[in-house]
This record gives structure tokens, sequence and C-alpha cells, in this order.
């Protein structure tokens, strides 16, 4: 079964969220900055000292958050998503094919540079 995690949008101030959120939640934070990534040397118009993938794990609480923004700046109806991690590709395909029905494919699914599989609707 798929699991649902939070996953906010910032414009440039992520990092100092995440680390609000870990001061009230404690758990354990991880961020990586669009310049620590393997995606780097494809993103060079954008500020390599913006997060561009965080993590705050606190018991059963998750929260994911990131500066890359779709469109000109955070909204109400951009400045969250749902993210849904998957236990195998055959899940992934299923909701995809599910969550796209009527929907907006911004980005099929495909491998990241990591090795992991991403999609969004």
């Amino acid at each position: 079964m798929a699991q649902s995690v939070v996953y906010l949008n910032f414009n440039g101030s992520c990092k100092e969220a995440m680390h609000f959120y870990q001061h009230c939640l404690g758990g354990q934070l991880e961020l990586q900055t669009i310049g620590e990534s393997p995606m780097a040397s494809y993103m060079t118009h954008e500020p390599q000292h913006h997060i561009l993938h965080s993590v705050l794990t606190s018991g059963n609480t998750t929260i994911m958050a990131s500066d890359m923004v779709h469109g000109d700046k955070a909204t109400s109806e951009n400045g969250y998503s749902i993210c849904l991690l998957c236990e195998s590709e055959t899940e992934i395909n299923d909701l995809f094919d599910k969550l796209s029905e009527g929907g907006k494919v911004i980005e099929k699914i495909t491998t990241t540079p990591c090795g992991a599989l991403f999609a969004m609707l």
C-alpha cells in the first residue's frame, strides 16, 4: 500500500522552514541543495544553494519539501503536493494510471539520475 506524505514547496525559504519544523517536531532532517545533487549540472539556471529535496522524519510523521516551484511562485494551488511513496514499479504505474485519468500530467514516469522513478500530476 502506498504511503501518503506531505510535500511542501517554497520560494527559497525551504531550509529555514524545515529547520523550524524540526525545531517544533524534533526528528531527523535531511537537506540536499541543488549544488550538492547529481542534477546540479542540468540546473545551472537555478540558485545552487536552494533546496532540491528535504525530508524531516519524526516518529510516524514525514514532511518533504523543496524550493523547486512549478510556475513563478508558490501559491495555494502549487505550494504543496501529496507525494506517494510506492513499494513497487507495478504500484507506481497503477496509481499513475488511475490518478492521471481526468488530470493533468506534468511529468510522465521517468527514472531520475539517482535511479528512483518519479512522475508528477
